[in-house]
């Protein structure tokens, strides 16, 4: 099973909300600190909006922040919202199985269970998780626009540039 890019970058847009405790983000910041498509991210934020595990706020000091708090979102709700196709095998999908031996096949079952475990560990874990000590993300993160790097010896550190 391979994920998405669409669900590789939900996953980044929300662990940075939540690393953001709350606070309003614009996509335009999403999308330059990890140096990843703002067009890809709206679409994104749209979907994620629509299914209710973040809002959008209008206006001029508009953006997006988590609609519940981190704690409350599992990464199993994300992938749902971001992958619309989990049928590992072909019997998975009864519109369009062709498999001849599906109704006697013990393998349909074990690719089920496999999922469902998937599927588990995914719960277990919430964005606060993730979150949690967040300043090894933060370090390699690009600058905030209108900052630049400063290199000592192996860390790179973002200062603002003030003018």
């Amino acid at each position: 099973m391979k994920l998405t890019q669409y669900s590789d970058l939900g996953f980044r847009l929300m662990m940075y909300l939540a690393m953001c405790n709350n606070k309003i983000v614009t996509i335009q910041e999403v999308s330059s600190r990890f140096d990843i498509s703002k067009n890809h991210l709206v679409k994104i934020s749209h979907q994620l909006t629509k299914s209710g595990l973040i809002e959008s706020v209008r206006g001029r000091n508009g953006g997006v922040r988590l609609a519940l708090p981190p704690e409350k979102i599992n990464l199993e709700m994300i992938l749902r919202v971001t992958e619309d196709e989990f049928d590992l095998v072909e019997c998975f999908d009864p519109q369009h199985n062709q498999c001849v031996i599906s109704d006697v096949c013990k393998l349909n079952s074990v690719f089920d269970d496999a999922l469902e475990a998937f599927f588990g560990e995914l719960r277990k874990v919430s964005l606060a998780d993730l979150a949690k000590d967040s300043s090894q993300i933060e370090s390699v993160l690009m600058p905030f626009p209108g900052t630049s790097t400063v290199k000592f010896h192996n860390y790179t550190r973002p200062i603002r540039v003030v003018k």
